[in-house]
């Protein structure tokens, strides 16, 4: 799956640093095309890869995307942490899912009522 997102990214103009993540989400750093809006990115993304995943002989159920996406803009001078955050995934998750990593992350940058 991330091969397969690594390409289309690459195909709609947006070269990529890293992809990584776990069963329940991806996380991806990319370089945005300024001609492509995110919400255009995300869709082509999430479709193409969902009939992917359908084609194939992945997964025995049928694949499908949650609604929604969470998208950041990265700083120049943050992109080492974020790149060595989404590398070691695996290791950040045995101590919270991903779900506890998102209330913390909206918390901690006051995106959300609290």
């Amino acid at each position: 799956m991330y091969d397969f997102i690594w390409q289309e990214l690459i195909e709609l103009g947006c070269p990529v640093r890293i992809i990584n993540g776990m069963p329940d989400h991806v996380h991806v750093l990319f370089l945005q095309n300024p001609q492509k809006t995110v919400s255009d990115i995300v869709k082509q993304i999430k479709g193409s890869s969902s009939h992917f995943m359908n084609r194939g002989e992945f997964i025995l159920e049928k694949f499908a995307w949650q609604t929604g996406f969470a998208a950041f803009s990265v700083s120049e001078s943050q992109l080492d942490a974020v790149y060595n955050y989404i590398k070691n995934q695996k290791q950040h998750h045995l101590k919270k899912n991903g779900q506890d990593e998102f209330d913390d992350f909206v918390k901690l940058h006051g995106l959300g009522d609290q």
